[in-house]
């Protein structure tokens, strides 16, 4: 394009020099197309030289105001980056164009498609996979044991166990619970015949009689077999009574009473320091950490087919519901207008500080060959428009003189 433009130059130049040389005692027309040309050859030159100012000092030669584009690279980058801030970086203009874009609405016509909804779940088991994997074992050990076990030490166990006692007695949960123990110490009591009568006969006095000592564990056992006989089959029998009035006290104290809850948080501190507890807490990230592996792996795992599940009822709601769109439209316009707001400064000086580290000469040369092409039509248009207007001017000269 630069031959083309000096093309137009060179033949406004010859035919100039050739209308020049016939114009003494030539036809009238050749004065017409000399100053055609010669005004061509002006306006030429004048637009070749605003063109090379931007980029360059025309001829080498050091004129004001030229290479503008070299030696302002870093003003202009700064006017770039406030131009870029202020037109496009705007919370109205971000604001604006979001709610114009429908973002809600097109997540969720892109969401509702499975193989979309598959893909966001991959990326987001990748995402699980990289995050999991860079983690030091012993540093996020450490976090857990020290958030669960920092977490179970501040709050007391008495008052939380009461209620939940408390309710559970109110609801009459509890009654299976009563009904399994009265089963299993009728039944323990029927196999333990031998058991009951070597206790009665170790029990009795040296100078007492073996018979009298068989016929009294026989008695005793009796006894026993009919009254847990009777604790089984009588839901209002005193023994089921006293252990329902013995858990409401003993709800009551879990929340109430300070020994109590003290020996609660006796119970909870040793709890906490059995070697099997601690061995269970200290294994709980490397678990935790095999699941999530096992599951980001595996596409049929139960983790990631939730996750698409979850990700296609969203986009049909987000599809179908108008409230919903409307909310994450209004999450979405929120969050970038808080970032514009807030850092527009620091986004525009991503901007102004790339332009100040390009070199000011491989600046001009990628700008040049970016808009040199439509630069180089003006020095063209500046050649025929100023031959036109050479043409104009003479012919008026000759008309009114």
């Amino acid at each position: 394009m630069k031959l083309v433009a000096s093309g137009f130059l060179v033949a406004a130049t010859v035919i100039f020099l050739v209308a020049r040389s016939q114009e003494a005692g030539g036809p009238a027309w050749v004065g017409y197309v000399r100053a055609a040309a010669e005004a061509g050859m002006v306006g030429a030159l004048a637009d070749w030289f605003a063109v090379t100012a931007l980029f360059r000092r025309p001829l080498g030669l050091p004129i004001p105001h030229t290479a503008i584009i070299p030696t302002r690279k870093d003003a202009l980058g700064s006017n770039l980056g406030e131009f870029v801030g202020t037109n496009f970086l705007a919370e109205g203009v971000v604001r604006d164009k979001l709610r114009r874009a429908d973002v809600g609405g097109r997540l969720g016509r892109w969401l509702a498609v499975p193989d979309n909804a598959e893909r966001v779940t991959s990326e987001l088991a990748n995402l699980v996979r990289g995050a999991v994997t860079i983690l030091r074992d012993d540093e996020v050990q450490a976090v857990v044991e020290q958030a669960l076990v920092s977490r179970i030490m501040a709050h007391p166990w008495g008052p939380p166990l009461g209620k939940l006692l408390s309710q559970v007695l109110t609801d009459g949960a509890h009654h299976k619970l009563v009904d399994l123990m009265c089963d299993r110490a009728f039944d323990w009591v029927q196999a333990n015949h031998d058991t009951v009568m070597r206790v009665v006969s170790n029990r009795a006095p040296s100078w007492s009689p073996k018979f009298v000592d068989s016929m009294l564990a026989d008695k005793v056992y009796l006894e026993l077999v009919n009254f847990a006989w009777a604790v089984k089959t009588d839901v209002n029998h005193p023994m089921r009574l006293a252990i329902d009035q013995f858990l409401i006290t003993f709800s009551e104290d879990l929340q109430h009473d300070p020994v109590t809850m003290e020996r609660a948080e006796q119970v909870k501190r040793q709890v906490l320091a059995h070697p099997e507890v601690q061995n269970l807490v200290g294994s709980a990230w490397g678990t935790a950490k095999k699941m999530l592996l096992d599951a980001a792996e595996d596409p049929s795992s139960e983790l990631r087919t939730r996750v698409r599940h979850g990700l296609e009822s969203l986009g049909s709601k987000l599809t179908t519901e108008d409230q919903l769109r409307g909310k994450v439209d209004g999450w979405l316009e929120g969050v970038a207008a808080y970032v514009v707001s807030n850092y527009r400064a620091e986004i525009t000086t991503l901007i102004t500080d790339t332009v100040e580290r390009w070199d000011a000469t491989e600046t001009s040369r990628k700008i040049e060959l970016q808009v040199g092409r439509d630069l180089q039509f003006i020095r063209i248009n500046g050649t025929v428009v100023g031959a036109l207007a050479g043409l104009v001017i003479y012919t008026v000269s000759q008309l009114l003189f």
